[in-house]
């Protein structure tokens, strides 16, 4: 079915959408406010926009200066409310990102999964009650019951938000115009040859406000690690190792171009939708097209988010030591990462201060 019958649904979807922006910016709708840092990273945009490892960014950026937790709703996860994660927590508890975050951040940040984000960071500021606390919401841009001390907006460079549909007929889950919430713009998997020319132009049609920030960034993919802590050695890849990529991810373009690139030409894609929840029949399918591949020269590789799910799948020993994932970075294309940190800082100085003073504020 064409996307454009589409259309009165979207008109829908927008009046909808609008109403409820209206209701919070009339204060009809009450958003809390917390005496804790809160930053909000999230985008207007259905897909990846690459919150995940931005949220990371900031974690890296700021684990020195605070104790930091990133709330998170769990996407996809059967369990319900408020939960904290642990070493021992599955998928199924509290989603394939914030499990991703729990590993790799544990001893530097704490990962929390609640629906309700007012309650989340009421529960955390209760339990922890530490000095320098700072809370890192994740997808959070249209979750208004929070009143964030900064506000990140993440536009993927490729899917401008001012060239979007409204959902269903696009990718947008609300206006172009509710950029202006934003405190920080960050326009996200950028081609590495962006010139300042490109950021200005970028910024005029997003319709960056004087008193916002913006940011280009893309992202590099790092050397390949197992999947399975096994032991595995790093598979010395050559032009003729065949490969079988696996992804359950919103965008795979980025993958698939480095894979071809700087890898290997000989790629069989298996793609699953983003957030996939792997089976025993997505199991057998993926044995099955990997004793495909000729020869002996061969690895499966997939991305770090879809590692996390695989991990907890019952895979043969053989697939479990050729099977990698690729790590990323984030990048600054203007090598102006201090600066963003300078610009985090003094909002959450500013809230902080905005804070003490307004005290008609609701709060918790």
């Amino acid at each position: 079915m064409s996307r454009s019958l589409l259309i009165p649904f979207s008109w829908i979807y927008h009046g909808i959408t609008s109403m409820r922006n209206s209701l919070y910016d009339n204060k009809v709708l009450k958003s809390y406010r917390f005496d804790v840092p809160v930053i909000s990273i999230g985008n207007i945009t259905v897909g990846g926009t690459g919150k995940t490892p931005h949220t990371e960014l900031i974690v890296n950026m700021l684990e020195d200066d605070f104790k930091i937790t990133i709330l998170s709703r769990g996407y996809k996860r059967k369990s319900k409310g408020y939960l904290r994660a642990t070493s021992q927590s599955t998928v199924a508890e509290i989603g394939d990102e914030p499990k991703q975050m729990a590993q790799k951040f544990a001893g530097k940040a704490n990962v929390v999964v609640c629906e309700d984000r007012a309650e989340g960071i009421k529960r955390i500021i209760e339990e922890d009650k530490a000095d320098k606390m700072m809370i890192i919401l994740d997808d959070a841009y249209q979750h208004r019951s929070v009143s964030p001390a900064v506000n990140i907006l993440l536009i993927d460079y490729n899917r401008p938000i001012f060239e979007d549909h409204f959902l269903p007929w696009g990718d947008l889950r609300e206006s172009p115009k509710e950029s202006s919430r934003a405190n920080i713009v960050i326009v996200t998997k950028c081609p590495p040859d962006v010139k300042p020319i490109d950021r200005r132009v970028f910024a005029k049609h997003v319709g960056l406000l004087p008193s916002q920030s913006i940011f280009f960034t893309n992202f590099n993919y790092m050397p390949l690690k197992a999947v399975f802590n096994e032991g595995n050695a790093a598979p010395n890849v050559t032009e003729a190792t065949q490969i079988l990529l696996v992804t359950g991810i919103a965008n795979t373009k980025t993958i698939e171009d480095y894979v071809a690139k700087s890898l290997s030409k000989n790629i069989t894609h298996i793609k699953y939708k983003d957030h996939h929840n792997f089976s025993k029949k997505d199991v057998a399918k993926i044995t099955n097209a990997f004793a495909a591949l000729p020869g002996g020269d061969k690895i499966i590789v997939t991305t770090e988010k879809d590692a996390v799910r695989l991990n907890e799948m019952d895979f043969a020993p053989e697939l479990r030591q050729r099977m990698y994932y690729l790590p990323i970075e984030v990048n600054f294309v203007f090598d102006d990462e201090l600066e963003l940190k300078n610009e985090i800082l003094k909002y959450v100085t500013e809230d902080k201060r905005n804070y003490r003073l307004h005290t008609t504020v609701r709060q918790f």
